[in-house]
């Protein structure tokens, strides 16, 4: 067994688990596998921001999603369009298959399970051509619930694009299943307006044998906060979560991520990377990273990895990055994690300004290489498009600061 990098915390108690649980009068979580999860909005409490899961969240900004004043009266939107191999069902929650992916964690994922009106199931069979599903916000000053479900046949292969837009407030869950031996690619988009708020919490639920990549870019909006959990349903699943963010002057933007391996014979690898850049006179840039990953007694042969980089491109900006590995079995291939934050590479910038490369460009330079990692994740050979697309986004918010 190897385990690089090894912190404090995995031979002891990870601090991202030792916080109380947020069920009312729960004891406090000894081990992620443990932490409480409810369809009841009411076996929440009202988090107050010391609580462990919300203390890097600035709760006023939530506009409501976590103490039950939002009314979530509006409509998100989502469009799937007509394709061959592809089903799509506009279905209640007392259709069987939703839950199958996982239960609410949080009061808001909670909130969100109890308030939506009806959930799109989307069911990829065969090898359908890669999709493009688009949720709208619901609009300046209003909010939503929603709930989508991406699901598998076995065998089948899939690409997918879901992109979020526009404005208002979106608290929402998303569901996706993967069936035995089946492969998915995700990629996930959080292109918002300034002024959009978007909680959401991923629940993916990795078959036998079934691959599982996703994507996740979050560049626009107010506040985004994501929390993907994954469960594995048999042994050989395969998940790769690969991300990155750029928070500009005022942007919040958290990942809260928890990869549970309960069966033998599993593999997950996690990259996220994010570049802050802030203004004086408003409040930070601030980027969340917390990476949780747990390997259960019954989970030999588990092989794992997690790395959080962070690049601080301006004054008045923040990066908090926690990393926490939790091995309950000594018989695995291996399990490390990492996390660095930091500013520009005096040594990158000389070499390229030697050869002649203005400054200003090779900081240009050094930031696209930084992103350049995950963007390539993205498969140009089915999904050219985006990849441009999501680069110039980059060269924008670049061009903002004048890095």
């Amino acid at each position: 067994m190897t385990v690089p990098n090894t912190a404090p915390e995995v031979a002891g108690l990870a601090p991202e688990l030792a916080g109380a649980k947020e069920g009312q009068g729960e004891k406090p979580v000894l081990s992620a596998g443990e932490r409480f999860t409810s369809y009841d909005v009411e076996a929440f409490e009202v988090p107050g921001g010391r609580e462990e899961n919300w203390r890097f969240t600035p709760l006023k900004r939530l506009r409501g999603l976590h103490d039950g004043s939002a009314a979530l009266d509006g409509r998100a939107p989502v469009t799937v369009p007509v394709a061959a191999g592809v089903t799509v069902e506009t279905v209640g929650r007392d259709d069987a298959r939703i839950g199958e992916g996982g239960t609410p964690a949080d009061r808001v994922a909670a909130q969100a399970w109890s308030a939506f009106a009806e959930a799109t199931v989307v069911t990829f069979d065969g090898t359908p051509e890669p999709l493009t599903i688009t949720v709208e916000g619901p609009g300046a000053g209003a909010t939503a619930a929603g709930h989508l479900q991406l699901r598998t046949t076995p065998f089948a292969e899939a690409t997918v694009v879901l992109e979020h837009r526009g404005s208002g407030v979106l608290a929402d869950n998303l569901e996706v299943v993967l069936a035995d031996s089946s492969r998915l690619t995700l990629v996930v988009t959080d292109e918002w307006a300034d002024d959009a708020v978007h909680v959401s919490a991923q629940h993916l639920s990795v078959g036998r044998d079934a691959t599982l990549k996703v994507v996740s870019v979050s560049l626009g909006g107010d506040l985004v906060r994501v929390s993907p959990t994954v469960t594995y349903r048999g042994p050989g699943g395969d998940v790769e979560l690969v991300g990155l963010g750029y928070a500009d002057a005022g942007q919040h933007l958290e990942q809260r991520l928890l990869v549970d391996h309960a069966v033998p014979n599993c593999r997950s690898n996690v990259l996220y990377k994010n570049a802050l850049q802030g203004r004086a006179g408003t409040p930070d840039a601030h980027t969340v990273w917390i990476g949780d990953v747990l390997i259960q007694a019954a989970a030999e042969n588990t092989e794992t990895f997690e790395f959080n980089r962070n690049l601080v491109l301006t004054e008045h900006a923040r990066a908090d990055s926690v990393p926490n590995l939790e091995i309950e079995t000594g018989e695995i291939v291996s399990a490390g994690h990492a996390s660095a934050t930091g500013r520009f590479d005096d040594e990158q910038l000389f070499y390229l300004q030697s050869r002649g490369i203005p400054e200003d460009q090779a900081r240009r330079l050094v930031v696209r290489a930084f992103f350049g990692e995950i963007l390539q994740r993205i498969p140009a050979a089915t999904l050219p498009d985006l990849r441009e697309r999501l680069e110039a986004a980059i060269e924008a918010e670049l061009a903002v600061t004048g890095v």
